[in-house]
């Protein structure tokens, strides 16, 4: 069970990597669709709290340092707070209530939330100039494509994945 699960956080991690750079290569706009975070939150809601969390954690970190996006300076440790806390998020409180919508949706305000503190964290150590509700909150717009194709795309995904017996077994063996 174990391997299964850092097997799978990888491919999370792989697609939390690839989608970004396919979205910036084709100019279609990554800060808009927000790529990264449907695998984050896809791992938190098959791979439970903690590697959902550590998905979350690694891939803005990897994706900083291997392809410069987030950039280091000041998005991606605040990326960091946000999707770690997405990978926590949607995996307790759909372990805890099995309702995908709740889970999502309770994860995506969470990782909001995460990223505020993850900003005045970043302002009061490596980006002074950084406000934190503004750079949350000022890009909250831009991206509301991403979260209604997160809104979406992730409960069908989700439902798939827990209704079809193959996986379902897969997944918990």
């Amino acid at each position: 069970m174990k391997t299964k699960k850092i097997i799978l956080s990888g491919i999370f991690i792989a697609f939390g990597l690839i989608l970004p750079m396919f979205f910036h290569t084709f100019n279609m706009a990554g800060s808009i669709f927000l790529p990264m975070h449907i695998p984050v939150l896809i791992g938190g809601f098959l791979l439970g709290p903690l590697y959902g969390g550590l998905v979350g954690l690694l891939t803005p970190i990897l994706s900083g340092f291997m392809t410069g996006m987030p950039p280091l300076v000041p998005v991606m440790p605040i990326m960091a707070f946000e999707l770690c806390a997405y990978g926590v998020i949607s995996g307790f409180l759909f372990e805890k209530t099995n309702k995908i919508y709740i889970s999502l949706i309770g994860a995506m305000i969470g990782g909001r939330l995460f990223a505020v503190l993850g900003a005045f964290i970043v302002s009061l150590t490596i980006a002074p100039k950084v406000s934190p509700f503004m750079f949350v909150f000022g890009n909250l717009v831009n991206a509301i494509p991403g979260m209604l194709i997160q809104l979406i795309f992730i409960p069908i995904l989700i439902k798939f994945t827990t209704k079809n017996p193959e996986i379902k077994r897969s997944l918990a063996s």
